[in-house]
């Protein structure tokens, strides 16, 4: 190895020793939620103790002290703010995360394995709000969210429509015609193959998109590539080589926010979940309800439920308040006409 190849070795330490401290912020926001106070004498002492007995070869244990001193005063000072935690599925850089920042900017927000996770912790309070697509214009209901939607006790209280822009993201200094595969998770390379097949790429699935990004600088596969979001590039230090390769500019996901209290104040959309009696009218009387009364539905669903295969739940989307008349009455006479219904929440509809 020469100096240049060493220097970028370095590089690329430092590179992750940041996203390291980064992650080892996050969890200290998450434990504050769990403990009294930001301040906790004992727990620095041991942490320093820890620092300071590493038995590292060649760092002093003076130094390794000095470290985790600043660190622990940035971590006091990032506790001590009052700050969202906002949860979204997938690893940092996911669509899913835009949408997060997008609807909460200057917050914090945290990474998720599965979607029950960011359920399970906006219920419990270890999250304020939850971040979760619902929908996308070319791929249809995101089914995972449709189930849990059924029995999970938060309420909607927003949403915000995301456009899916599409990256061909490489290691820096890469020659873009040495690249022969590329990692996605597979919806995204469906939704590439134009591009994948007139370039002669070899798709190659990942769970997912971002996890591709973060795949891509962590074992530096050779002439490797990813397709991710152009957030991806920033925070994993890759090159866009080409924005914008998805086949069709009509790719959008509709995001739900999800939050253990409604709004106080309804907004102009509303969400709902029924099941409509097993019987031939059922679902036709049921939705003349809201016909007869001139309000317009934006979306509607059938969905198995799980627990009895014959029978369909039915999420439903319409424009309106419930502290209209019309609406109120309207909801008052579904009530009594669908078998059981469950308003999941009232927010402002998003503009698209």
């Amino acid at each position: 190895m020469d100096l240049v190849d060493i220097r970028r070795k370095i590089d690329e330490t430092d590179f992750k020793l940041l996203k390291l401290l980064e992650e080892r912020m996050e969890w200290a926001l998450r434990a504050r939620r769990l403990k009294p106070a930001v301040a906790d004498r004992e727990r620095e002492k041991e942490v320093l103790g820890n620092a300071a007995g590493a038995g590292m070869h060649l760092i002093r244990p003076e130094f390794s002290r000095d470290v985790f001193e600043r660190i622990i005063v940035e971590s006091k000072r990032l506790q001590d703010q009052s700050r969202l935690l906002v949860g979204f599925q997938g690893e940092h850089g996911a669509f899913s995360e835009e949408a997060a920042r997008a609807y909460f900017p200057d917050q914090v927000t945290l990474p998720h394995p599965e979607f029950e996770d960011v359920f399970r912790g906006t219920e419990e309070g270890a999250l304020d709000f939850g971040v979760v697509p619902v929908e996308n214009t070319l791929g249809g209901a995101v089914t995972r969210i449709n189930e849990i939607l059924l029995k999970t006790p938060l309420h909607v209280v927003g949403e915000i429509h995301v456009r899916v822009r599409h990256c061909l993201l490489s290691l820096p200094g890469t020659d873009p015609k040495d690249i022969k595969a590329v990692y996605s998770h597979p919806q995204a390379l469906a939704q590439c193959q134009s591009f994948l097949r007139r370039n002669r790429l070899e798709a190659r699935p990942f769970y997912d998109t971002a996890g591709a990004a973060r795949m891509l600088i962590k074992d530096r596969p050779q002439a490797a590539a990813a397709i991710a979001g152009e957030l991806c590039a920033s925070l994993y230090h890759l090159e866009v080589i080409k924005a914008g390769i998805e086949d069709r500019d009509s790719n959008v996901t509709r995001f739900l926010i999800m939050g253990r209290e409604p709004l106080r104040e309804a907004g102009d959309k509303c969400s709902l979940v029924f099941w409509a009696a097993h019987e031939a009218g059922s679902l036709y009387r049921v939705l003349r309800i809201f016909a007869d009364a001139g309000i317009n539905l934006t979306r509607i669903e059938s969905f198995p439920w799980a627990a009895d295969p014959s029978r369909y739940a039915f999420f439903l989307d319409f424009q309106g308040s419930p502290d209209d008349p019309p609406v109120a009455d309207a909801l008052e006479r579904f009530r009594t006409e669908a078998r059981s219904m469950r308003l999941l929440g009232c927010y402002r509809e998003a503009q698209t």
